[in-house]
């Protein structure tokens, strides 16, 4: 089933509509959907789907030239091998004189490694002749963040203004993934999306006829699940060192959040714990928080894990990987299910982000700056934290996010009132209190009190 993508989709047929050639840039990390929303778009179009493989030039070429014969339905085992690039790209140019194709290079990084010279080529039949011919449209697709954004997109790129649009595809939001299924409650929906981090490879894989914990088990908690070895097989394709960037990131799973910490954890010096953070910052598992609303004057620069489901995987597994190992799923699920409720406050801080977005402009503040805040409180003289800041210059939603069992009450927003006290750069503040068990009756009176309050419940969310 397709889901989201409704807007790059829309996207890329209003550019297939337009009457002039096109180059289009799809990049994202692995299992984001960026094949999918390229096969939904072409489906009913005329196209050259070609995949570059880790393979050689030889190799990528005849499966190109077997790509180009298959547009006509002709036998793709039979297909005879262009003698080069250059005259397998003139050859779909000729073919699109007379219709409109689309020409698919998926895993564009794969053909440019086997293939050196491809970018420069494209950018000189890009200039001579493929600009001239209104039917042909391009779409070069990776998911080496690094490589489409310094080789194709980047300044030093031969391609380098050749783009006539770029698609970032980005794992879906909360309510984008709460569309794929009918069948779960609100809680487990929000957990279910916590574990696959929005990833729609990962939530295919979820089933909503099953339970959480029958899902958690046949996904995360048997050794055939195809979540067990996920962490591994995608570092694996990703990374030369996989062993370094799993230590790198068990270092920030249990709790070092800063470069030296990180170093020492691993045993590496701390430029080349940088180096290796940066690139799991690439590949979107690990991410670099600021606090919020600071306006980059502060240096308190922390890491954590970004993805959901390497953060699920890395609290969970390690301490379990016997029990999964010797096929005690049970045993492993009855250790890990009183710690789910520790594990969704980070997930509910972002689906409470994703709650800003969504309605951002019924909001009393515009904001540009959206993420946690922490910082010293002089007087009590320890570190205070708000879990969201939406700040734009002088203005401010300070925001707390409960996932708790038992109703929020009133001590939450006065010390939400107080620690406003911290962040005195806003001229004005607003507040918003989520969360998923409803309000005592003493906050709601609190609430009442002050018009720049507003109170959520996960329900009101949902």
């Amino acid at each position: 089933m397709f889901i989201g993508r409704k807007t790059e989709l829309q996207q890329l047929n209003t550019l297939y509509k337009q009457d002039k050639f096109q180059c289009v840039i799809i990049y994202g990390r692995r299992r984001v959907g960026k094949t999918t929303l390229i096969n939904e778009f072409i489906k009913d179009k005329d196209a050259v789907y070609f995949t570059g493989i880790e393979s050689t030039s030889k190799d990528n070429l005849e499966n190109f030239s077997r790509s180009i014969a298959a547009l006509n339905n002709a036998n793709t085992d039979n297909a005879p091998v262009y003698k080069d690039f250059r005259s397998a790209l003139i050859d779909i140019d000729a073919l699109a004189q007379n219709r409109k194709i689309v020409l698919v290079i998926d895993e564009y990084p794969y053909l440019a490694r086997s293939y050196r010279p491809i970018s420069s080529l494209l950018q000189e039949l890009i200039d001579t002749k493929f600009k001239n011919n209104a039917n042909l449209f391009i779409i070069l697709c990776g998911s080496s963040m690094s490589f489409m954004e310094k080789q194709v997109l980047g300044y030093q790129s031969p391609l380098y203004g050749r783009r006539t649009a770029q698609f970032h595809i980005r794992p879906f939001t909360f309510y984008e993934a709460a569309a794929y299924y009918k069948n779960f409650n609100n809680e487990d929906l929000a957990v279910i999306y916590g574990i696959t981090g929005g990833i729609p490879l990962y939530m295919s894989f979820i089933t909503d006829t099953l339970s959480l914990k029958d899902n958690i088990i046949n996904t995360f908690l048997t050794p055939s699940g195809y979540m067990y070895e996920e962490p591994f097989n995608l570092l694996n394709q990703e990374l030369r060192e996989p062993a370094m960037y799993n230590a790198i990131i068990r270092a920030v799973a249990t709790g070092s959040s800063r470069i030296s910490e990180i170093a020492s954890k691993v045993g590496i010096e701390n430029a080349a714990a940088t180096s290796y953070v940066d690139k799991l910052i690439e590949l979107g598992i690990i991410e670099k928080e600021v606090p919020a609303g600071t306006a980059g004057k502060s240096r308190k620069s922390i890491y954590g894990i970004k993805d959901g489901m390497f953060r699920f995987w890395y609290k969970f597994i390690p301490e379990n990987n016997i029990l999964v190992q010797r096929n005690m799923p049970e045993a492993a699920w009855t250790n890990i299910q009183p710690h789910i409720k520790e594990y969704m406050g980070k997930v509910f801080e972002n689906i409470c982000a994703d709650y800003l977005l969504e309605n951002y402009t019924k909001l009393p503040v515009q904001f540009q700056n959206l993420g946690r805040w922490w910082g010293n409180n002089p007087k009590m003289k320890r570190e205070e934290e708000i879990d969201i800041v939406a700040a734009s210059n002088d203005k401010a939603i300070l925001c707390e996010c409960k996932w708790r069992n038992e109703k929020t009450d009133k001590d939450v927003l006065e010390t939400l009132l107080e620690r406003r006290k911290l962040l005195p750069w806003f001229n004005e503040c607003y507040y918003c209190i989520f969360s998923k068990s409803g309000f005592t009756a003493a906050c709601q009176q609190l609430a009442n009190e002050n018009d720049k309050v507003k109170l959520v419940t996960y329900k009101d969310m949902i």
